[in-house]
């Protein structure tokens, strides 16, 4: 029988995976989407990762609690603790109201994972839902001595706790001496914001009363908090994206085991950067900004990107493209001509021959998720001498997995979300606005985000007009 092996962060190695006598599920902690712009691709690849992670986990035979935050709040545009609250920043971009924007991204999000065919998890929970196991986990380092005011807030004070480098081999002399924003009153150029006080002249869209006046909470505080209240003290299994490692998991490690005196994860997991041309990874700031609803538009099936991400192992770099994803199309469309035959043929895996096959997939995914393994052994599966109500059961078991939806027929997605109209129109102002300015790299940038909403600018003496492409 082969074993569930998984890379974890923490020993820059695989390992055997098991669970501590006694525990009853595996208690798994992904960092979820903040929500103030819609989740792009590569964030979604993310997703798909960790939705691949709590299928074989369940592959396996572990029960899984499974909890995913929103970030509704206090996330910086800055992980340094500088620049704007991004709720506050979507709110201004859209014309809505911080709590409008939360919802409305909330449910594009939603949507996105369904149209994947990522299972939800066991627990979704709100960082606003959650201001007060927040404030009293910051009290709590508050009491143990780790902590400091300053003109803006409390802050952790990253001296205090030794291993604060271990996690993200950081070499904290050099990020000292060239640090290349001023930590003003920190103590350290890795201290961080665990509680922010509201601006005195001005009056926050989000903001709570605490201990040390009305603020709100750090980004980072509110995944130990959520964490630790659903979860318990100790997690089995912390995932995010590769680009927490550095900032946003090692804070939390730090606030998290200062607080308890416990660790705070046993493994971590990490996906890796999504790369578009030449750039190191798609993200929202660069323009580089690309929605499954424009992928949609574009003709393409969500299960199409699904298996172009199944294609690459998590932690490697997938290199995207169209043509990559018109290899997919082929290649899903290859696959479901010999599986959709097998819809609805029911029977069980018995001969020696198929347990083989079962077991060829199982120590792919046991070997760290390896999924292009997986799919390989999929197809090879097919082209076997198996009865065919043999090789429906091992789609179904393999597919139990993969999560590319392979024992129904695929659903025809039409059209994508509409456009928001609002959201159109504060973007061209905030252009309008650039362009008066001579900001053209800003222009550029809000351009590049319209074409990615498939919406088409024109402008002419009386004005700028837009409309969605191909009338859609």
């Amino acid at each position: 029988m082969s074993e569930l092996r998984l890379y974890n962060t923490a020993s820059r190695s695989v390992e055997p995976f098991t669970l501590p006598e006694g525990v009853p599920a595996v208690r798994l902690y992904c960092c979820g989407p903040t929500v103030y712009h819609f989740a792009h691709i590569g964030n979604l690849r993310t997703y798909v990762f960790e939705d691949v992670l709590r299928r074989g986990l369940e592959y396996f035979g572990f029960a899984v609690k499974h909890v995913v935050n929103i970030t509704d709040v206090g996330h910086l545009t800055s992980d340094e603790d500088e620049g704007e609250d991004k709720m506050e920043k979507g709110a201004a971009r859209t014309g809505k109201t911080v709590w409008e924007v939360a919802d409305f991204y909330t449910q594009a999000f939603m949507k996105d994972i369904a149209l994947l065919n990522i299972l939800n998890p066991s627990v979704w929970c709100k960082a606003t839902d959650h201001i007060q196991e927040q404030v009293d986990l910051v009290q709590t380092l508050e009491s143990k001595e780790y902590t400091y005011r300053t003109s803006d807030g409390i802050y952790f004070d990253s001296a205090k706790f030794k291993r604060y480098a271990d996690f993200a081999r950081l070499d904290i002399d050099s990020l000292q001496e060239g640090a290349r924003v001023d930590k003003g009153e920190k103590h350290n150029i890795t201290d961080f914001a665990l509680w922010k006080f509201s601006p005195v002249e001005t009056r926050r869209a989000m903001e709570w009363p605490s201990p040390w006046g009305v603020g709100f909470p750090g980004w980072h505080i509110e995944c130990s908090a959520m964490a630790m209240k659903h979860l318990g003290q100790t997690l089995d299994i912390h995932c995010g994206g590769t680009d927490h490692v550095r900032i946003h998991h090692t804070n939390e490690i730090a606030q998290s085991e200062c607080a308890t005196g416990k660790p705070f994860a046993r493994f971590w997991m990490h996906g890796e950067f999504l790369r578009m041309g030449e750039s190191a990874k798609m993200s929202k700031s660069s323009g580089e900004f690309l929605t499954l609803d424009v992928l949609i538009r574009d003709g393409f099936h969500p299960m199409e990107y699904r298996l172009m991400a199944l294609t690459s192992h998590y932690r490697n770099y997938l290199n995207f493209s169209y043509d990559a994803l018109e290899n997919a199309r082929e290649s899903l469309k290859a696959l479901r001509k010999k599986t959709d035959p097998l819809i609805g043929q029911g029977g069980s895996i018995g001969s020696t021959k198929a347990k083989e096959w079962q077991a060829k997939f199982r120590e792919a995914i046991g070997d760290d998720l390896n999924t292009s393994k997986a799919l390989g052994i999929l197809n090879l599966m097919l082209k076997d001498t198996l009865q065919d109500y043999e090789k429906s059961a091992l789609v179904r078991d393999f597919d139990s997995v993969l999560g590319l939806g392979l024992d129904t027929p695929l659903t025809v997605v039409r059209e994508a979300a509409s456009v928001d109209a609002a959201k159109v129109e504060a973007l061209l102002v905030e252009r309008k606005e650039a362009r008066a300015s001579k900001d053209f790299k800003t222009s550029d940038r809000i351009r590049d985000e319209l074409a990615a909403m498939n919406v088409v600018i024109k402008d002419g003496p009386q004005g700028t007009t837009w409309e969605v492409k191909n009338g859609k």
